[in-house]
């Protein structure tokens, strides 16, 4: 049986050089970076050059760049970091309603058991935020916005250059986070040029390890940890660094913007070829924008009249692995609360799936994937009790 793997917005196979850099630096450069003889400093290494890395993919200062286990973690230090740190200049935090759970939890956690107010602004049918509700949500107590790049299930792009342009106009002291999990490696970021002070990364979702993220810390933002140890990074996030996981994320983050433009394009060609073959299947919606304002790899289709569980397991017979919504929020199906932020329709909302691209991906996985679903949907909407 051959496979298809239409689930890379959950994660990303590792580049083979990935694999093999990390392997070194486990079973041969495997120095303590905070070790003061030769073996540490090779350690040492490995995270300065990764810093290195990263800064110019974002062109800002390596001192600026902070590592964590992953694009969760990155969100719960941008949030409670920051939101703990400013709290004598207010106590009023913004995101939006269609945010990756990461944000979403730990923006409840910070209103329901640290007093800070939350405003979780509407976003229109495409999925992108209502400018006039950010304006609108703007006050002297605001002090964070976080609003992601990309969304994790619609691949809606959110305007986030005219959102930080309107918060730091009302108050250029309201710190703008940045969940670009989804946008990094598909997009060029650069966080100073957008007037954000935050931005938050992962490393399996470009090819890289799992366990392996970045925080973006503007010089000037204050911060505070929510890690405590040997102070390592500064203090900001303590613990022995993942040496090999920051190598990794480091050279799959060089990979992948290699020809990036060719490897978008590339994908926006499969995203557009897809949506005209699976159109043609009754019943089915497209969920947001598939123009070329949207993102190039991630394609929401609700099959009306066939649970989402049962159609994804039996593609998974067929053997293509595909996504009912967020992956990395559970394992366990439930309505989608970016379905509802979006306002599709009733019979979609359990009945929604996300195909997902890489640069991996090929024409042939395409068009196998269409000729599974002008098989199976008709038969399975056939045994669906009405």
């Amino acid at each position: 049986m051959r496979e298809v793997y239409l689930d890379n917005s959950a994660t990303t196979r590792a580049y083979d050089e990935v694999g093999e850099l990390v392997k070194r630096v486990l079973c041969e450069d495997y120095g303590n970076p905070s070790s003061m003889h030769a073996k540490g400093i090779e350690g040492e290494k490995y995270i300065k050059e990764a810093k290195d890395t990263l800064a110019g993919l974002f062109k800002v200062q390596a001192k600026e760049i902070f590592f964590t286990s992953g694009g969760t973690e990155s969100d719960n230090l941008a949030l409670i970091g920051a939101a703990r740190a400013n709290k004598r200049a207010g106590n009023h935090l913004i995101t939006s309603a269609i945010e990756h759970p990461a944000i979403i939890n730990t923006m409840r956690y910070l209103e329901e058991e640290e007093g800070f107010r939350v405003t979780y602004l509407p976003v229109d049918r495409y999925g992108r935020i209502r400018l006039d509700a950010l304006k609108d949500a703007l006050c002297e107590d605001t002090i964070l916005v976080s609003v992601m790049y990309v969304n994790n299930e619609v691949g809606s792009v959110q305007p986030i250059q005219e959102a930080a342009g309107i918060v730091k106009a009302y108050n250029k002291r309201i710190l703008f986070h940045v969940d670009a999990v989804q946008g990094f490696g598909k997009y060029r970021i650069y966080p100073k040029r957008l007037k954000v002070d935050l931005c938050s990364i992962s490393g399996h979702k470009i090819h890289g390890p799992k366990g392996t993220g970045a925080l973006y810390i503007g010089e000037h933002v204050k911060i505070h940890p929510i890690v405590f140890g040997g102070e390592q990074q500064k203090n900001i996030r303590s613990g022995t660094e993942n040496v090999p996981g920051i190598a990794g994320l480091s050279l799959a983050a060089r990979m992948i913007y290699k020809n990036l433009d060719e490897k978008v394009d590339r994908m926006r060609t499969f995203k557009q070829y897809f949506i005209s073959g699976v159109t043609q299947i009754e019943n089915t919606a497209v969920h947001g924008l598939y123009d070329e304002t949207s993102a190039p790899h991630i394609i929401s289709v609700g099959f009306a009249g066939i649970r989402s569980e049962v159609l994804l397991h039996a593609l998974e017979e067929k053997g293509i692995y595909v996504s009912s919504g967020s992956a990395c929020s559970s394992n366990h199906p439930q309505v989608s609360g970016v379905l509802k932020g979006i306002g599709a329709r009733q019979e979609f909302l359990d009945a929604t799936l996300r195909f997902s691209m890489s640069e991996f991906t090929t024409r042939e996985e395409m068009d196998y994937t269409l000729d599974t679903l002008y098989h199976i949907v008709p038969v399975l909407r056939k045994y669906t009790r009405r």
